[in-house]
């Protein structure tokens, strides 16, 4: 294994851990996936979150004003991108949720953004999330 995808081997890992604790609604596990200045972009949220605690509060508002609950959470097509030492990994997600007393299934794409961290865990410093296009075949510039 090179050096290259033994870093794509560790990043994947990280991914699968940060998607594995958010579809077990593991509060503690996904934002310890985190570093604590991390950056989130959410197409549902109107401005951007500019620290892990910033969104930790949007998490407990929401589960305090919908019962907000993930259910499940599936990645597809995961790619990673090493770029020293930091690394993009990219993947369809499919998530089901629990909010206002009605389940709901997401269909989206994620690009998060992990950087290597002195003690060598890759923890996540953005994440951007979007909704999947109907079709990806025929998705166009609006």
């Amino acid at each position: 294994m090179t050096p290259v995808e033994n870093v794509e081997k560790q990043v994947l890992a990280a991914a699968s851990d940060l998607v594995h604790a958010f579809g077990r609604h593991d509060r503690d596990a996904y934002f310890g996936s985190f570093t604590p200045d991390a950056t989130f972009v959410f197409y549902t949220v109107p401005e951007p979150l500019n620290s892990r605690v910033a969104y930790e509060r949007l998490w407990a508002s929401w589960e305090r004003d919908a019962g907000f609950q993930v259910s499940s959470c599936t990645s597809l097509d995961g790619r990673v991108r090493v770029h020293g030492e930091s690394a993009v990994f990219t993947h369809r997600v499919l998530t089901v949720v629990q909010a206002d007393g009605e389940r709901q299934w997401l269909d989206e794409r994620e690009t998060i953004v992990f950087a290597r961290q002195t003690d060598g865990r890759w923890l996540a410093v953005h994440e951007h999330l979007s909704p999947s296009p109907a079709d990806p075949g025929e998705a166009t510039l609006g």
